[in-house]
């Protein structure tokens, strides 16, 4: 009799289960939070796999949405060996309730192997510090952000790159192009020295809008980014730094010169800071590396103390 309602209990969970993911697939979109579904099965096995090696680790997924890549990590992560975590955190009410029964098994065999933990939060509202404590070592984070605050978690991440190892993302194909720039190009702007300084970025691929449900009006891209910070290597204070950076592109259409004169600085100061960067005095600020921006920054800081 116990075995038998041992069973009837498993039929119902998995049932249930199934309920629910087929209600997740059906749960209509929320276009005011950006929400594009990836359905594609090989882009999302292309993107768990381009995190990496999963045992041991803890994954945060930033908007799992309706779970594709988070069932692509769980399966990972359960075949890597040593258990490992994945944390979904998804701002939509429903779509995180759904998450949690979806996940019900992962979540209640804890002790077993692969755990899943679903957050309902915004990504910006997540302390990633904090999750790395309590993972005890640096977290994996995967995400296919919604575009109308891409720059704001990016910025975000940067903020926690101590906690993060790397991270797997997916953009608006013309927000990659201007993360992933070189110094000279016409793409190379303020966010695209922004994410640099906390580490290398590597563009992996694109998806065209058939990928997605609903498909949005613009192709996306996936890059791969590693926190390795270079601020000091540069010899420059963070926060300090970015003030800097902001005023050097302020208006993208002047001159370094120009724009640092409209910031406050002395001609014969920008001047000679340009000179001892190696950088002609009608340059703009997108033909500069970080490197010369350092060397800029701090000699204008040195004669202003």
């Amino acid at each position: 009799m116990i075995a038998h309602k041992t069973l009837t209990e498993k039929v119902y969970r998995i049932r249930a289960v199934w309920v629910l993911s087929t209600m997740l697939r059906e749960m209509p979109v929320k276009s005011k939070l950006g929400q594009n579904f990836l359905h594609d099965a090989h882009a999302i096995e292309r993107i768990a796999t381009a995190v990496g090696d999963l045992a041991g680790r803890t994954v945060v997924e930033i908007g799992p949405g309706r779970g594709a890549i988070t069932h692509a990590l769980v399966a990972r992560v359960k075949s890597a060996g040593p258990a490992g975590r994945v944390v979904a955190i998804e701002l939509d009410r429903e779509l995180a309730a759904a998450l949690k029964v979806d996940f019900a098994l992962e979540i209640a065999a804890a002790d077993e192997g692969a755990t899943v933990e679903v957050v309902e939060k915004s990504i910006l509202d997540f302390d990633l510090t904090a999750a790395a404590e309590e993972a005890g070592g640096p977290l994996l984070v995967v995400g296919n952000l919604p575009y109308y605050i891409t720059s704001d978690i990016l910025l975000h991440l940067g903020k926690h790159h101590r906690a993060i190892e790397r991270a797997v993302l997916m953009v608006q194909r013309e927000v990659a192009d201007r993360i992933t720039a070189s110094p000279g190009g016409s793409e190379y702007g303020l966010l695209s020295a922004t994410v640099q300084l906390y580490g290398p970025v590597e563009r992996l691929f694109s998806l065209p809008p058939s990928a997605f449900t609903p498909p949005p009006q613009v192709h996306s891209t996936v890059f791969r980014w590693k926190m390795a910070p270079q601020m000091e290597k540069l010899g420059v204070e963070e926060d300090e730094f970015f003030r800097f950076l902001r005023k050097c592109f302020a208006q993208k259409r002047k001159t370094l010169s120009n724009n640092l004169k409209a910031a406050g600085y002395e001609s014969l100061q920008i001047s000679k800071a340009l000179q001892s960067a190696g950088v002609v005095p009608q340059a703009r600020a997108e033909t500069l590396d970080l490197n010369q921006f350092a060397k800029v920054s701090n000699y204008l800081a040195l004669v202003n103390q």
